[in-house]
Order: structure tokens, then C-alpha cells, then sequence
């Protein structure tokens, strides 16, 4: 399946491939706070169609997880690591995913606060 989503303001938009099979709620102190619902794929199923300067970077902690936002609404649409295995991988915001039922897609949640 191919997905389209955006911020708000739809400054930063993208597309997105793949099939939503769980999403994961993480209550660190910045994921706790966005209340976002990350899909993980890789970073090569993410395709952004608005420029790469369209979203500020944010990190934290040890600096590993670019978390992008627009800087415009300030929504954070997704985030960028490199997983265990090293490869690059995102995490996309479902909440900015269009035209999916968030309430059919299960959820795990992770307990980012004790990592």
C-alpha cells in the first residue's frame, strides 16, 4: 500500500509504503508529549514530497534519533535512526497518515521512559 500524509499545514508532506500492521505509542519524555503513533519502515519507503529543509531536526538524550517537525505548525511527522542492524529506518507519525482508522490498527506500547 502506498500512504500519503502531511503536517497540519501540509508543508512537509510525503509518501509512505507499506503495510500498517501494529503501530507503537513510546512514553519517553518527548514522545509522551507529541503523542504520536510511530510506524516503523524503512528509510528508503519514505518518500518526501516537499524539500528536506521544509522540516527541523530535533534531538536528545544520546542523539541518535533525528526527530523531524515542520517549523511552521511545529507537528512532528516523523523521525529518522539507524536501527540495531544499521540500517536507516523511520518512524511515521500514523496521526498524519490520510484516510486510515486509527482505531483498527493495534498498538504496542514501549516503556521509552525506562531506556
Amino acid at each position: 500500500m502506498r500512504y500519503k500524509g502531511s503536517c497540519h499545514c501540509g508543508r512537509v508532506a510525503f509518501e509512505v509504503e507499506g503495510e500498517i500492521k501494529q503501530a507503537m505509542a513510546c512514553n519517553c519524555s518527548l514522545c509522551q508529549r507529541k503523542g504520536a503513533l510511530m510506524w516503523f519502515v524503512l528509510r528508503n519507503q519514505l518518500h518526501l514530497l516537499t524539500p528536506e529543509s521544509a522540516a527541523g531536526t530535533y534531538t536528545f538524550n544520546k542523539h541518535v534519533i533525528k526527530h523531524r517537525f515542520c517549523t511552521t505548525c511545529g507537528i512532528h511527522p516523523y523521525g529518522e535512526a539507524a536501527g540495531p542492524d544499521g540500517q536507516l529506518m523511520a518512524a511515521v507519525n500514523l496521526r498524519c497518515i490520510e484516510d486510515i482508522d486509527l482505531d483498527a490498527i493495534p498498538v504496542q506500547h514501549y516503556d521509552g521512559r525506562s531506556v
